[in-house]
């Protein structure tokens, strides 16, 4: 008996130890299904990192980015890794705030990362950021709608197209939305869709003097446009609504369609959430016959703060979450079509997920469509599809795009919405000493 009790308080000792010993890391991300997915998927990471814990913090899309913002510039260290995107990693990186992925293991493959992703993470040569998935954006829709409408659907549609088929489409009295388009407000909520769709129609934010452009026609062609599609076509209350509250609509079969990120095509196709998972076809962003479409490019990724004092630890997640292994795990548990999308040019390579992903090739071809280094018709000064690639951004953006949300919910006319961007815009570029 005295044994037996001596050898449990050996053990119980011993674990004690190791708890003691393990190292727990703090994960910041977003509240997508992606990363929702992943958090369930764990259990493979701790199995191979015993000595590793993992704690969430899972947040809203505006909700997260503020509390990582606040947290990197003020070194506040809260979070060991960080889920940002692709316009803070070469903004941050130069500031110092992240590390180099220098240390992601032999068999992590950095060179099967999509170009367009990775160059867009990358500073100086050195990724500082790994990608969970990548985006585009592109237009998903009702192939049964569409056909009861007597309209086909082309590859590369023109918004004029989109204007019509949404009005054959929207049938209020069995609560089916023509178009349903993001109008929540945030810089990567409605300004995404918005920046990326007046690029379509000739718009930019500022001249190659840094001189604001919200003042200019193509920018009131772009907001009216959208204002008056989303008010004929689109859902009740549709400026409260961003990615997941569209996706939810889609899915309950109450939108003929929906403009907006690629890897939203594994939800919308799944049948165990989607109930027109077997209805829905796919098409390029929308143009204007001006030479661009209204896609974007994005990368959800996971980036290491420069203050963390657990580097090696969180690098060994990092790695792990983005890895070609990961993908297989998903695809084991969950089937290849819901694999996180656009990151590695093997999974498009791949036959089994080209045969379970009807989307895979308006993906690829929607990442490579966008350029962020010439993503407007006329010349501009900046980097960045449906962002400006400048610190003041991520400010400026919500102020703009709460603008525009107002605009939409009709709380302000669309002229008095791009006069006050007008202005938010020439303020915040005088002050940063862009403009005189």
């Amino acid at each position: 008996m005295k044994l037996r009790t001596l050898t449990l308080g050996l053990l119980s000792a011993s674990a004690f130890a190791f708890a003691a010993q393990a190292e727990s890391i703090t994960i910041a991300t977003v509240n997508n299904g992606d990363m929702v997915r992943m958090q369930t998927l764990t259990d493979d990471f701790t199995a191979k990192n015993p000595d590793i814990q993992l704690q969430w913090v899972t947040l809203e899309e505006n909700v997260l980015r503020e509390r990582v913002t606040t947290d990197i510039a003020t070194k506040g260290g809260q979070y060991d890794v960080m889920t940002i995107g692709t316009y803070e990693v070469p903004i941050w990186a130069k500031q110092n705030w992240l590390l180099p992925l220098d240390k992601l293991g032999d068999d992590y493959d950095v060179k099967d990362i999509i170009p367009a992703i990775a160059n867009g993470l990358s500073v100086d040569g050195k990724l500082y950021a790994a990608p969970f998935y990548g985006e585009s954006s592109f237009v998903m829709y009702r192939k049964d709608l569409m056909e009861k409408a007597g309209l086909t659907m082309p590859d590369a549609p023109t918004w004029d197209f989109i204007k019509q088929a949404a009005e054959k489409m929207t049938d209020r009295a069995n609560g089916v939305n023509g178009v349903c388009l993001r109008g929540k407000a945030g810089w990567g909520e409605n300004m995404a869709f918005l920046t990326a769709m007046s690029n379509s129609f000739g718009a930019r934010w500022f001249d190659e003097n840094w001189k604001p452009q919200f003042d200019q026609p193509e920018w009131k062609n772009t907001l009216q446009f959208y204002v008056d599609l989303m008010k004929a076509n689109g859902p009740e209350g549709a400026s409260s609504n961003g990615f997941n509250e569209n996706l939810a609509l889609f899915q309950q079969g109450k939108c003929g369609m929906w403009i907006d990120a690629t890897v939203a095509a594994s939800f919308v196709s799944d049948p165990k959430a989607s109930t027109v998972a077997d209805k829905v076809g796919y098409a390029l962003a929308p143009d204007n016959g001006l030479g661009k479409r209204g896609n974007w490019l994005w990368a959800w990724s996971l980036a290491i703060p420069a203050g963390t004092q657990k580097a090696d630890a969180a690098q060994k997640f990092v790695s792990w979450a983005t890895s070609k292994d990961y993908l297989e795990l998903v695809a084991s548990k969950e089937g290849w079509a819901n694999v996180p999308p656009g990151t590695r040019s093997s999974l498009y390579a791949n036959p089994e997920y080209q045969k379970a992903a009807p989307f895979a090739k308006m993906t690829l071809d929607s990442i490579n469509a966008a350029d962020p280094t010439h993503p407007t018709v006329k010349p501009v000064p900046y980097v960045g599809v449906q962002f400006v690639a400048i610190p003041e951004f991520q400010g400026l953006g919500t102020t703009v795009g709460q603008l525009f949300s107002a605009a939409l919910a009709g709380q302000t006319s669309v002229d008095d919405a791009l006069k006050q961007a007008q202005d938010a815009a020439t303020a915040t570029m005088t002050e940063g000493g862009y403009i005189q």
